[in-house]
């Protein structure tokens, strides 16, 4: 593979890698950690996220344990899940917070794929994005030969190819996950 081919397929592996990222973020109706990942919480005058300044366990399927290291954060780290767009209430047991994932409605479960397809279409626009941004360097280069120029578009086109049906593969899975009882 070429080295301009190389680099296309890295930055579309990181669109892929962050679509995935994302997609952690949405409930499963398990409880997961990754839930909170993009969470912040006020600490000391700054925003930090939530797993850096406590310990986050399942100790039941449907249950998240949030232990703070330190019992001061309770109130931010409570204000900052119920400020959230996770629709979960958070449970003050003194010295940890509980969060109880209700179970998803037929309804909720569609809203979530509708919300996971949005997501894997943005991931797809991303793609196709630095395709074209690759495509038009080659196109504008006058240091390569035509047979080149179409050769590295065609290594490109199959890299995005292949980026495109690793984000539905990840979108099959999230979406089976989801729909499963």
């Amino acid at each position: 593979m070429d080295e301009i081919t190389l680099e296309a397929k890295e930055k579309m592996s990181k669109s892929v890698e962050n679509f995935r990222d994302e997609l952690t973020q949405l409930r499963t109706g398990r409880a997961s950690p990754a839930m909170l990942d993009r969470i912040e919480c006020e600490y000391y005058g700054d925003k930090i996220a939530i797993n850096q300044i406590s310990s986050i366990s399942v100790p039941e399927p449907r249950q998240l344990l949030i232990k703070p290291y330190d019992r001061g954060d309770i109130k931010s780290i409570l204000s900052a899940i119920s400020a959230s767009n996770l629709g979960i209430n958070p449970i003050n047991d003194g010295d940890s917070i509980r969060l109880i994932i209700p179970p998803l409605t037929e309804d909720t479960r569609r809203d979530l794929v509708k919300k996971a397809k949005a997501m894997s279409e943005e991931a797809k626009i991303a793609i196709r994005n630095i395709r074209r941004d690759y495509i038009d360097f080659v196109k504008d280069s006058d240091e390569m030969t035509d047979d080149y120029k179409k050769r590295v578009q065609d290594e490109i086109q199959k890299v995005v190819d292949e980026a495109v049906k690793s984000v539905e593969d990840v979108l099959a899975s999230k979406e089976k996950d989801i729909m499963a009882i």
